[in-house]
């Protein structure tokens, strides 16, 4: 029986609103897995919320914290009892509206990492073209990047993208298996306890540093970013995003200042380095169609200044996308809900 109808909800609100807090993460992420205290604690104040609201059924007074109560009540017992591997299914719109961008989030540090690492590579192959052009052999392992700026340039010109006339789609199709190939070993060299996927995101700036140079300096630069921004300012982000998986991947081998097994870490770093992978693929494929029905066609066909003002509003897009998507829910997460009882 309770004697003081007030006293009591003032005094169970924290509670209540403790499992609203664990219950609402839970439903906004998925992949989430509780830790032993956490499902214990969801437990508890579950069983104490049900005897609570049985307690409170037997008055009148007090609906809207009955209500409450009721919807607490039936989300944790959803939850707990089973309800959860139902909602667990592959949403392919919830994946992509929300569990990936926080998982993005969760490991920036790692994918900070990989863009300090492309930016140190760039900086380097761009220094060393333009102090040594000799070095162009050595830096630049295509061959059809070898050749003068100049002349590749003019025979794109002359081309107006008739080589691809008949074969976008092959092309296409070659972009997204090279470039995820390379970016998902970027993800595997992470269990080089992070060394390879350091070397491979330092190389890939190299590349693309000394290949931006050797443009600048022939006065190809207008062609440059119409060439590369299209397709690049997907492409380059996804290589970097596979690099971070790789880091979270070593992080979970190092587990430093962690005292779980190397198994269970691994078990927990799982979800993200999959979502991260699965992320990289699908930029990628993006990439690949810009870069075989885009990025290939120059003026006159194409002015630069659409392809340039295509790869902004691109960058600009995905940068939104990964820093803002799903963060008004977090937002909402963070912030201690009001009950009715409030006032």
């Amino acid at each position: 029986m309770i004697v003081n109808l007030e006293r009591f909800i003032a005094e169970e609100q924290p509670r209540w609103a403790r499992l609203d807090d664990i219950l609402r993460r839970l439903a906004d992420d998925p992949w989430r897995k509780l830790p032993l205290a956490e499902a214990r604690e969801l437990e508890l104040l579950y069983q104490r919320a049900a005897a609570d609201l049985a307690r409170l059924s037997t008055y009148a007074a007090e609906p809207e914290a009955r209500r409450y109560l009721e919807n607490l009540v039936a989300r944790g017992h959803a939850e707990i009892h089973g309800a959860r591997g139902e909602g667990g299914r592959l949403r392919p719109m919830e994946w992509f509206a929300r569990t990936l961008p926080r998982t993005f989030r969760r490991n920036v540090r790692a994918f900070w990492l990989a863009v300090a690492l492309t930016v140190a590579g760039t900086g380097f192959g761009g220094a060393a073209l333009a102090l040594d052009p000799g070095a162009k052999q050595v830096l630049m392992p295509f061959e059809h990047l070898r050749m003068s700026p100049r002349e590749r340039v003019a025979r794109e010109l002359a081309d107006r993208g008739e080589h691809l006339a008949d074969g976008k789609a092959q092309f296409s199709g070659l972009l997204m298996t090279h470039n995820t190939r390379v970016a998902l070993t970027a993800m595997a060299l992470g269990m080089s306890w992070g060394i390879g996927t350091l070397v491979l995101l330092f190389y890939n700036g190299v590349m693309l540093g000394a290949v931006a140079m050797d443009y600048v300096l022939d006065g190809q630069t207008a062609f440059l970013f119409g060439w590369l921004l299209p397709h690049g300012t997907i492409e380059i982000p996804a290589m970097l995003v596979g690099g971070q998986a790789g880091f979270v991947l070593a992080g979970a081998l190092l587990g430093r200042g962690e005292r779980l097994r190397l198994a269970a870490r691994l078990r927990r770093a799982a979800p993200d380095v999959v979502t991260l992978c699965f992320a990289t693929a699908v930029m990628l494929v993006w990439a690949g169609l810009v870069e075989a029905f885009l990025s290939q066609y120059h003026e006159p066909v194409l002015p630069y200044a659409v392809k340039i003002t295509f790869g902004c509003v691109e960058a600009a897009a995905l940068a939104w996308y990964l820093f803002r998507a799903g963060r008004e829910d977090e937002e909402k997460s963070a912030t201690p809900r009001r009950t009715p009882t409030d006032d």
